[in-house]
């Protein structure tokens, strides 16, 4: 017989060379192929000691990543030399064995040349080897070439050899070349294979044609387990969950057992929708009673369904029960925990236990689920753990998934800083990682200009923009300056088709709200009205009570109302919520509330703390009261909203009562401000520094609000100096912080101070607020500086583009009474260009009662009572002018109309600190405050002269530096802040503050001024108790007597009355004592000794240190 020659395949070494090519640029996308063993062993051994113990130290785990990996890769490499020495490598079935032994190893070239040798004989098994070769190795698109190249060459095929096709073409989701090769199958007659119309079944499903794949389904004649399988599959890969169920029913019925793919696929359907919970629970029993609950992939399964459908204590019963459990296991039952909300404590301890079973280590999975849980909980210290565990274990390198799960940790915990770094290193990056960044620096208020930066950048890449990318940078857009971008990309949205996405459109109506454009935003939801959701009408709601527009957003609820598709949610109701209690629509309010119950939404926490904040709003604290005490369900933001509602309501002690009773509970940040707000308000120091103690332990004393809180408390409590270090000290100085810091300067007399701070502020690159003009203006308003006001005033509108507000008027005004210059503040208001506002008239005859000017106080107050005839605080304020000019029966007919017109003026009270606590006075005490004004005076005369008692009156507008009393009356503008006084012995009476006029008690026996004029020069020095303190001090807890602080003859003017007046450190009483010099001198006589104290005295300051005037300045 003839030899016949050997054909030359020419197209044949082409193609290889193609797919040479192919692989090889398929793998420069990903991971960069790995070296041959040999020659990574080579280089291990080449390595020096030193460098190979830098590389590995502290990496134990490396060795069993790699080496076993390559003793791998050595075992095929010496069986391949032994078939080459033995001359069996040409035997087809050996051959075709080496071949996918490489491949199982990830050696494709060596796979590859075994197949392209010259002597190999390339049957249709040596074929269906090197597909299947690439087919594990996810190389799909190769899998295709081969078998084309197959087909022309050997003109043959087999069932094997379509299924492999089949599925690569299904995982490479190439649907159209998947019905080419559909009618070779039907043509040359494999379409009565079953599994070949596993295959094809399977190739439609997950190419998006369920119709055809259930057509493919009902043509099988013989349906087996895998044909049931792709179908329920493909259902449900499609999101037809209820089709899942009804194929897995008619399964049952075919007679045909279940195995665990049919088990697992159901079970993930019934995760997907709530209505198939109870199916979902049928699925389980029947897992129980077929003994498939030892499967792990069927375990796994059910504990993903437990836990998407928020069962998580029957998911955590299923993994407990789980005796082999794997990887996925444990990322099922971390996710779970995550997804439910769960202490971040029990998934950290589920990783802990992962970790300490040696088979079993957290993948990129893992890692994802833990970053998720660090940024929704703000766990910056587990999260840069979580990074340490990544880079050890190499498990970020070229995963993208677990790159931005990182960024986005770090941007939820506002280190945007090392966000962008792993960002600007990441060797490629895709539209998430923009996303992510581009997200976090919008959301960060300084940060807006990067945000606009990286979005110009992105869009130079050449990445298609996303929804995702439009939510992102839309938020940046936040005020009027920034409308004119915003509408760029609202036309770059247009440009892009993205505008016909309702989510979409609700980003641009949030941002044209808040960028102050209604009608754009109005008229964008128009556009969508017949498309719209409840998150659409949401959007609109929450973007107009956030920015004010309160009015509207109920205008557009009552919309909401009347459309018939669309139903409020929990989100809603808090938002309108929040809007009753801004406009104090009680009514409106309480008809919510019983819509709510209406509605089977008044049990949600968020609802109830929404009604406990607008009742709070409203004046209604017994409403508020009630749904808090009868809500079973209390997190930590409804003791928050009590809290902030009883310090917003001036029930300051309640509010420090009720923190007492948290319990276990621990505070946040928000807990903390509205605490040091209350002991702002009270002056209670000592309460105060218990609270920054707190601030100190929960780690909360950098947050900006809360520093400002600590400035506004000390500041009001007297101590200027602890207010100095707390601002200096603070690490991140927000504009809350430095208004706090001005107005405390201001507060305290030192304007100039206040000024210069509000320049540095200005140099620093922080942009002034409204709230900074009117601490700056209050500030010049306190300390008489007219001309710096006024140029404050004129700068705010001209160079910072602030219109000036009602508050900044109010300055304006007070600041000019203040300095006398009335006809140029009436001048002024007159000049406005908005109509004046009923409080800065109220501001001008608050200044007339100071400066007597009866006839412009009269007009001003029939045109106060004209408008606004339910404020009492004018009233009083007309009142206290008369008594001032001596027209004591003008000030009674006055005080008759508020009594006519069903007024009530607030009661005036006061606290006494007694061993640590604050006390208030009782109701029957303050009953004093009913009676009238000359009757008072006159039962108080009789009364203290009859029973042996000195008494003497201080005015109400002194302000003294211990700022332990509350306000006497917040509506009356006249009054202050007034001091502090002890407690009587058993002789003495409660001190009461009754008709703006504080009466103070000494409880010591009536004597003349003569007499008590010598008494004072013949007794030595007495010491008193200071009740905030609970100490006594020399001398022992003796009263003080009536000479020690009248102060007599020892005056500088000869006065016999005088304010009680204490010290701003020890807040002991000032007396008068004999210094160096043999002169009597006001002074300190508490525990501070020589320190330095600032101390009122009928409006002069006296500064001590050593005898030495220090700095500072107190009205008294």
């Amino acid at each position: 017989m003839l030899r016949q020659p050997k054909p030359r395949h020419a197209l044949l070494r082409s193609k290889i060379v193609a797919i040479r090519t192919a692989v090889h640029v398929s793998s420069s996308t990903g991971p960069p192929p790995s070296p041959s063993p040999p020659a990574l062993y080579r280089a291990s051994e080449a390595s020096p000691p030193n460098t190979q113990h830098q590389l590995f130290a502290g990496m134990p785990q490396r060795d069993s990543f790699f080496f076993p990996h390559h003793t791998f890769h050595l075992e095929r490499t010496a069986a391949h030399c032994v078939l080459l020495k033995n001359g069996t490598l040409s035997h087809g079935p050996t051959r075709t064995s080496l071949v996918m032994a490489y491949a199982e190893v990830g050696n494709l070239g060596s796979s590859l040349l075994l197949f392209n040798e010259e002597a190999a004989c390339r049957d249709v098994v040596s074929w269906i080897a090197i597909m299947t070769a690439f087919s594990k190795n996810r190389h799909f698109h190769v899998v295709i070439d081969l078998f084309q190249e197959m087909v022309r060459i050997l003109e043959q095929m087999n069932s094997t050899a379509l299924v492999i096709a089949l599925s690569a073409l299904s995982k490479n989701s190439e649907l159209v070349k998947g019905r080419v090769l559909h009618c070779m199958i039907v043509k040359r007659g494999f379409d009565s294979d079953t599994s070949v119309c596993n295959a094809l079944v399977d190739l439609y499903a997950k190419g998006g044609d369920l119709a055809s794949s259930e057509s493919l389904f009902r043509g099988v004649t013989l349906k087996d387990v895998v044909t049931w399988n792709s179908l329920i599959r493909g259902c449900w890969f499609n999101g037809f969950t209820e089709k899942v169920a009804f194929y897995f029913r008619q399964m049952s019925f075919s007679g045909l057992r279940f195995d665990q793919v049919t088990l697992s696929c159901v079970l993930s359907a019934c995760s997907c929708l709530t209505e198939l919970y109870g199916f979902g629970e049928m699925v389980h029993s029947w897992v129980v009673k077929s003994s498939y609950i030892s499967h792990t992939s069927v375990a796994n399964s059910l504990i993903s369904f437990y836990s998407k459908c928020s069962n998580i204590e029957a998911a955590e019963k299923v993994f407990k029960d789980l005796h082999l459990k794997n990887i996925v296991s444990w990322n099922s039952m971390i996710n779970g925990l995550v997804q439910n909300g769960r202490p971040p404590a029990e998934t950290l301890d589920v990783l802990q236990e992962m970790q300490s079973t040696l088979k079993i280590q957290p993948d990129s999975v893992t890692v994802i689920a833990i970053l998720q849980l660090c940024a929704e909980f703000s766990l910056f210290r587990e999260g840069t753990a979580i990074h340490g565990l990544i880079i050890h274990r190499e498990l970020g390198t070229f995963d993208l998934s677990v790159m931005n799960s990182l960024i986005d940790m770090y941007v939820k915990c506002s280190d945007l800083t090392s966000a962008g770094i792993l960002f600007n290193t990441m060797p490629c990056r895709d539209i998430i990682s923009w996303n992510t960044m581009i997200s976090g620096y919008s959301h960060n208020g300084c940060r807006k200009e990067q945000a606009w930066y990286l979005f110009h950048e992105l869009l130079k890449t050449g990445l298609r923009c996303t929804i995702g990318t439009l939510l992102g940078i839309l938020p940046s857009f936040s005020c009027p300056k920034d409308l004119y971008l915003g509408k760029l990309v609202h036309c770059w949205i247009l440009k892009y088709g993205l505008s016909n996405s309702v989510s979409a459109v609700n980003a641009l109506i949030l941002m044209y709200i808040n960028c102050g454009d209604l009608l754009s935003s109005s008229f964008l939801f128009k556009g969508i009205l017949f498309l719209s959701d409840v998150i659409s009408w949401n959007t609109v709601i929450v973007g107009c009570v956030q920015n004010g527009y309160c009015l509207d957003a109920l205008q557009v609820f009552m919309l909401m109302l009347r459309s018939l598709h669309t139903k409020p949610d929990p989100i809603t109701l808090v938002s309108v919520l929040s809007a009753c209690g801004q406009l104090d629509l009680l009514f409106f309010g309480m008809c919510l509330h019983g819509f709510t119950v209406k509605a089977l939404m008044g049990s949600h926490v968020r609802v109830k703390n929404a009604l406990i904040t607008m009742y709070f709003r409203c004046k209604d604290m017994k409403s508020s009261e009630f749904i808090f005490q009868e809500s079973e369900a209390r997190n930590l933001c409804s003791w928050n909203c009590m809290i902030s509602g009883y310090a917003q309501n001036n029930k300051n002690i309640r509010a420090l009562e009720l923190f007492r009773m948290m319990g276990t509970l621990q505070p946040d940040e928000i807990t903390m401000v509205a605490l040091l707000c209350a002991c702002a308000q009270l002056g209670a120091l000592r309460q105060g520094m218990q609270i920054h103690g707190h601030v100190i332990r929960l780690a909360v004393h950098h947050n900006t609000y809360v520093t400002a809180s600590l400035v506004d408390m000390y500041s009001k409590c007297g101590q200027l100096d602890i207010t100095m270090h707390v601002f200096e000290n603070s690490v991140e100085k927000s504009v809350v912080t430095w208004n706090s810091m001005i107005l405390a300067y201001g507060f305290h007399g030192y304007g100039r101070e206040a000024i210069k701070l509000f320049a540095k502020m200005c140099e620093m690159g922080i942009e002034p607020t409204k709230s900074t003009f009117i601490s700056i203006l209050a500030a010049c308003s306190h300390s008489g500086l007219v001309d710096d006001g006024w140029k404050h005033f004129n700068l705010m509108s001209e160079e910072f583009g602030i219109e000036p507000a009602t508050e900044h008027c109010v300055c304006i005004v007070d600041m000019l009474g203040r300095a006398g210059k009335l006809d140029e503040a009436h001048d002024f208001i007159k000049q406005m260009s908005m109509k004046p506002e009923p409080g800065i008239w109220g501001a001008l005859l608050s200044a007339c009662k100071y400066h007597t000017n009866l006839e412009m106080g009269k007009s001003i107050a029939e045109y106060l009572f004209h408008n606004e005839p339910e404020n009492v605080g004018y009233y009083v304020s007309l009142s206290n002018l008369y008594a001032a000019l001596g027209k004591w029966i003008d000030a009674v007919n006055v005080r008759r109309m508020i009594e006519c017109r069903g007024l009530t003026k607030s009661r005036g009270y006061s606290f006494i600190g007694v061993l640590s606590h604050l006390e208030q006075p009782s109701h029957s005490e303050m009953e004093f405050q009913q009676m009238g004004f000359a009757s008072f005076l006159m039962l108080t005369n009789c009364f203290f002269i009859s029973n042996g008692l000195s008494w003497k009156f201080w005015g109400m507008n002194t302000v003294l530096e211990s700022g332990r009393l509350g306000e006497s009356d917040p509506t009356d503008p006249d009054s202050g802040r007034v001091g502090s006084v002890e407690s009587a012995d058993s002789n003495g009476v409660w001190p009461t503050l009754a008709d703006g006029v504080g009466l103070s008690l000494s409880p010591t026996p009536f004597v003349p001024t003569s007499r008590r004029r010598d008494q004072g020069k013949g007794e030595g020095r007495t010491a008193a108790t200071s009740p905030m303190e609970g100490k006594e001090v020399a001398g022992g807890p003796t009263a003080a007597t009536a000479a020690d602080f009248s102060g007599g003859g020892d005056s500088d003017d000869g006065s016999s009355l005088l304010s009680f007046l204490y010290c701003s450190l020890c807040r002991e009483r000032v007396g008068s004592e004999r210094g160096r010099d043999g002169k009597r001198e006001k002074g300190c006589r508490g525990l501070c000794g020589l320190r330095p104290n600032l101390v009122g005295v009928r409006g002069k300051v006296l500064a001590r240190e050593k005898g030495e005037a220090d700095a500072g300045s107190a009205r008294g």
